[in-house]
């Protein structure tokens, strides 16, 4: 018989896809340069993703703003097969370079509802439909900036503190970020940092893994002595420390360092930027995640990328994309990373029913064994705050 004479005739065409703008409340928010604070109530918008079939299969994402979609992406995916993923995200990312509005991030809420759409219409989560491998993944808690909270995190002991609190919790492993700009009257101290490593080491023990996000812009020379005071300290990993455009700064900071180098992060490249880094040398461990990669299918590319060169991939941040992923990858990938603040482990944000990354009592977080990415959408909440999007609408996204 011939191979293709039970293929299935009729296959699904994509016939629309919608941003759905709605309001609600946050306290959090973000300093002139990006990075989040705590903040005084207020309102914000989010945005929901829907790409919609011919046979009502829909698939869901948040974070796309209108215009980009109704200009640029909606064009390329209508009249196709949502199944096509790889066809389709070749083409938002072809068209990158002549719309540079077109972000990573755009293309990852895409691409995520149309891994969520194939999730719904199979019945299966989107870490099964990628090769599942592990049923639960250890989390580590992530701290917040120094100078962005000083009043908590204003010393080394105040992070020692925090610390004890997260291994109380359930965490198996912490993440510091120090002192950030922008900071008043204050320049970057990599001893402060280094004393910041070291009471937290004192605090937690020498059993638990922690490792060091510190400030993006430190010189060579600064940062080889974080590196090396850190390595006494028997750290994890080391992330971020000079600006990542300068791929020659981390071959030679690599060189020189016996610790782990982890990036790049905020590079653009996809999976071709961290083949770079993997051939010169750059870094010791990867570092990708769907918002800044542009969704599961190149972070695919990049998990195996990792795995051919042996190496290690940490993602960047907690959600359900990069959870649906570390369920399919059998390369070291230790941990999900999720806020130190006790909240966001297990308060969901409005327009969720529940926290699809939820840590269990002993420090794990499970694949979501719902269809698609596993989130439990609160349509209703969302349906009660939509509102209509401004022509020049661009979201302020919260991650």
């Amino acid at each position: 018989q011939s191979p293709t004479k039970h293929k299935k005739e009729a296959t699904l065409k994509i016939v629309d896809v919608r941003v759905q703008p709605f309001v609600h409340k946050t306290t959090s928010t973000h300093d002139p340069l990006g990075h989040r604070r705590p903040g005084a109530e207020h309102d914000i918008m989010s945005t929901l993703v829907t790409v919609v079939s011919d046979e009502g299969a829909e698939g869901y994402s948040f974070g796309a703003t209108p215009v980009i979609v109704e200009q640029v992406i909606k064009p390329l995916l209508v009249g196709e097969d949502p199944f096509d993923r790889e066809m389709l995200w070749q083409r938002m990312s072809y068209a990158q370079r002549n719309h540079p509005d077109l972000y990573d991030a755009e293309i990852s809420a895409i691409d995520l509802a149309l891994w969520d759409l194939a999730g719904r219409y199979l019945d299966q989560p989107v870490y099964k439909l990628l090769g599942g491998y592990r049923e639960k993944v250890p989390a580590y808690a992530s701290t917040t900036l120094g100078n962005v909270d000083p009043e908590v995190l204003g010393t080394p002991e105040a992070y020692a503190e925090l610390a004890e609190a997260c291994i109380k919790r359930g965490f198996k492993a912490i993440k510091l970020h120090t002192w950030m700009p922008p900071v008043p009257s204050w320049e970057p101290d990599p001893k402060m940092d280094v004393k910041a490593c070291a009471a937290v080491r004192e605090a937690v023990g020498p059993e638990i893994p922690l490792m060091l996000d510190c400030w993006h812009f430190f010189s060579r020379e600064q940062a080889l002595y974080i590196g090396r005071e850190i390595e006494k300290l028997d750290f994890h990993w080391l992330e971020e420390p000079m600006n990542e455009y300068s791929i020659s700064s981390y071959v030679w900071l690599a060189g020189q360092l016996d610790i782990p180098v982890l990036g790049p992060e905020v590079a653009w490249g996809h999976h071709h930027t961290r083949a770079e880094w993997i051939v010169q040398g750059a870094c010791d461990m990867l570092r990708g995640g769907v918002n800044r990669c542009g969704g599961i299918t190149p972070l695919m590319k990049i998990v195996h990328l990792a795995e051919s060169f042996g190496m290690a991939l940490e993602l960047h941040g907690p959600g359900a994309g990069n959870l649906n992923v570390l369920g399919a990858m059998s390369i070291p990938g230790e941990f999900i990373e999720l806020q130190a603040n006790p909240s966001r482990n297990t308060t969901p944000p409005p327009w969720l029913n529940s926290v699809v990354d939820i840590m269990d009592d002993e420090g794990y977080v499970h694949m979501p064994q719902g269809p698609g990415l596993g989130e439990d959408i609160n349509f209703d909440y969302i349906r009660a705050n939509a509102i209509e999007a401004p022509p020049a609408f661009r979201l302020q996204r919260q991650k």
